[in-house]
């Protein structure tokens, strides 16, 4: 039976208390839900997976699993499956030794076990590997084992720390379609930990994007992708251009001007917004048109990518916020009006239904119904 996780006011300190990984942390994960945090290394999110999975002590805050306060109960006792980045598991054994270790910890003999067991091995698709040894078996093969041993315990929570990141890319693009649908089948609340941004928006029902310890937005993939809360998540998930603008009102309705050739009547702004007020814009490289009148650009380089050109470009104004990568624009191939090459220039208008605007600081959405904690 899975159960519904909640944090409240989570703290966690290394080094006798000099150093906060995590300052202040709530969130509610809900029953039968896959949910991801995901952030950048060093953000908090594998060590926040630990404390749930009673690894890791708190220095503030509760944790609960279903209405049970857990900050005391031990690991063994917590009824949780994990899945580590190294798979762990045992090379003297083979695949179905290592799938029944959990079982027989738990006294579980004779026909039970085999029956569990065979079935577990049915449905992640490694029966016929029961008797190899893991170092017979792909990396692939090795992660199901994995996957397999964890939930044939029948958890209430699975808990997954980076468990794709040591396989190739098409491998991790099968694995993660494999557990997403393992997930759904078993109906086990999953905590899944990934730096990996794609990865998140593929396989999760909701995503905790996390920076320094502190959640910068919660919410369904489609949602943060597409309303980010703050600059951060707009350019961690995936890529995003921002610039420079002010509001200014026309007729009594707010518009956004990034200069006199590109004034955008973006929907839904927040009516707090004040007239002369500075804001920043983010749009993603594939929300651009080519016009007359808008934002100049020149090319520094561009790449086929099989489905699109993608252009590393340079802005001829002073409007585009400074970014450690330089700005992007992509052009899907069936679409494409002109292949530009270094050197080119051209004259880009950003699509106002896509635009995404910001306090002047970035921490915050100026789209109407945007929030942290998002929808459900």
């Amino acid at each position: 039976m899975s159960i519904r996780i909640s944090a409240e006011h989570v703290v966690k300190k290394y080094e006798n208390g000099k150093v906060t990984v995590i300052p202040d942390l709530s969130l509610v994960i809900k029953d039968g839900e896959f949910f991801t945090l995901l952030g950048p290394s060093g953000c908090g999110k594998t060590t926040f997976l630990r404390i749930l999975a009673g690894f890791n002590t708190l220095e503030g805050g509760r944790i609960l699993f279903d209405d049970t306060v857990m900050n005391d109960v031990p690991a063994q006792k917590r009824n949780i499956g994990m899945v580590f980045q190294n798979y762990a598991i045992f090379p003297h054994l083979t695949v179905r030794q290592n799938v029944e270790f959990g079982l027989k910890q738990r006294k579980i003999s004779g026909e039970e076990l085999k029956k569990r067991v065979d079935e577990i091995l049915k449905i992640v698709k490694i029966e016929e590997f029961a008797d190899r040894l893991p170092d017979r078996l792909s990396g692939g093969q090795q992660q199901r084992v994995a996957l397999a041993r964890a939930i044939v315990i029948s958890p209430s929570v699975l808990l997954m720390d980076e468990p794709l990141s040591n396989l190739d890319a098409k491998l991790r693009i099968e694995m993660r379609t494999t557990i997403r649908e393992l997930q759904k089948k078993v109906g086990i609340t999953t905590v899944y930990v990934t730096h990996d941004q794609e990865e998140a928006l593929a396989i999760s029902d909701r995503i905790a994007v996390m920076k320094l310890g502190e959640l910068q937005q919660i919410g369904q993939p489609m949602e943060i992708y597409l309303r980010p809360y703050n600059t951060f998540v707009a350019t961690f998930i995936g890529f995003s251009n921002l610039f420079r603008g002010t509001v200014r009102m026309e007729n009594g309705r707010p518009a956004v001007v990034l200069n006199e050739d590109c004034v955008l009547h973006v929907p839904d702004l927040d009516e707090s917004v004040e007239d002369g007020q500075e804001v920043i814009v983010s749009m993603r490289p594939n929300e651009f048109h080519y016009a007359d009148r808008g934002l100049r650009v020149r090319v520094i380089s561009s790449t086929f990518l099989g489905q699109n050109m993608s252009y590393k470009v340079a802005f001829e104004n002073a409007l585009a916020v400074e970014l450690e990568d330089e700005n992007e624009l992509t052009e899907p191939m069936n679409y494409l009006e002109r292949k530009l090459n270094a050197g080119d220039t051209a004259c880009i208008m950003p699509m106002e239904n896509k635009a995404n605007v910001f306090t002047a600081d970035g921490a915050r959405s100026l789209i109407k119904g945007v929030t942290i904690y998002g929808g459900e």
